[in-house]
């Protein structure tokens, strides 16, 4: 018999990316979706043949029963987030509710459907939990590099709702003894990551600047420095925190820094234009407080986990931007207005 998982936000980014890699590890994969929702419209459109769906809502705590009682996965994925950290600024409470309170559930869901009123000692009869925790808990770092005994100091409402979620987390781990992980992802990127995010809003600009259909690009702050990776060397870290004997906390990340200007200059660079002539900074595009450098201290998850990242960031930057050419070209040509969930 297969393994089964459960992605919760398996339309997104990560879970795009995890659910082909499970699919190729011979797992049995099934996807959370909301309501109405059409995972076949979405950046899973080409895996949709091959995956399970189920209804259920982070903020609904009887759905989550429902659905981990119906699936009984081997591994809980909770990859399902607001992850857009502005929006926090414009949507505390509801971010709060879902990157917060939502892990609350999904534990609850686990614990119910696992019967678990005492801690439970027999690893290897538990549905193992994987929380998808993020470096934006650490924020105003006290330390560079961060690393799994680093503090946090979060510089935003998403940032404090992910440091409930891990310590929620890490809270079910001691007072039930579940198999439950987080793994603290720095950034990672990828040509499916949504475009409000930096490097896809330079990526996708610079295609269309290349293009001729557009001029300026606005940013915020060029100064911001963090830790790049790509989106699909980073899910099979997620998979091995869950492989592993005993349950942890993983920091992972390239190790690199870069700044939003080095993203900008490689971007502008792969198609042959200078980044002076097209960049504007915008006020409005700066955070209330800004994180300022972020970047991860993986040794520990590199021998742990025998996991390393396998993308440089000018890689990245580059790979990003042929994927954004190929797609704005083709919307230009057809006149068909594709999304980013296309790729």
């Amino acid at each position: 018999m297969p393994k089964r998982a459960l992605i919760t936000g398996i339309t997104g980014q990560d879970g795009s990316y995890l659910g082909e890699y499970l699919l190729s590890l011979g797992y049995e994969v099934w996807g959370l979706v909301r309501g109405q929702a059409n995972p076949r419209k979405s950046r899973i459109s080409r895996l949709a043949a091959d995956l399970n769906f189920i209804n259920g809502d982070l903020m609904d705590q009887a759905s989550l029963v429902s659905a981990v009682d119906k699936v009984q996965p081997h591994e809980v994925y909770n990859l399902g987030a607001i992850s857009f950290v502005p929006m926090s600024w414009e949507q505390p409470e509801l971010v709060t509710e879902v990157n917060g309170m939502g892990v609350l559930r999904m534990l609850e869901a686990i614990r119910m459907v696992s019967g678990l009123t005492a801690p439970h000692r027999d690893r290897g009869s538990q549905i193992r939990f994987y929380q998808a925790s993020s470096s934006e808990m650490f924020g105003k770092a006290i330390e560079t590099p961060q690393s799994e005994t680093t503090g946090f100091h979060p510089r935003s409402p998403y940032g404090v709702a992910k440091v409930y979620g891990h310590f929620i987390t890490r809270n079910y781990r001691e007072s039930f003894g579940m198999y439950a992980v987080s793994g603290m992802l720095f950034n990672h990127e990828s040509p499916r990551r949504g475009a409000e995010f930096v490097t896809r809003k330079i990526s996708l600009a610079v295609a269309r600047i290349k293009l001729g259909l557009q001029d300026k690009l606005s940013l915020g702050n060029l100064d911001a420095v963090r830790d790049w990776g790509f989106a699909g060397d980073y899910v099979r870290a997620m998979h091995a925190m869950l492989q592993q004997e005993d349950p942890g906390d993983w920091v992972i990340g390239t190790g690199q820094m870069h700044t939003v200007r080095d993203a900008v200059q490689i971007a502008f660079d792969h198609v042959g234009l200078d980044w002076n002539d097209h960049v504007v900074i915008d006020p409005e595009l700066v955070r209330p407080a800004e994180v300022e450098i972020l970047c991860a201290d993986i040794s520990r998850a590199s021998a742990a986990l025998n996991w390393k990242p396998t993308v440089a960031f000018g890689d990245l930057m580059r790979m990003m931007v042929e994927s954004d050419l190929r797609q704005v070209a083709r919307e230009h040509e057809y006149g068909d207005l594709l999304t980013a969930a296309s790729w």
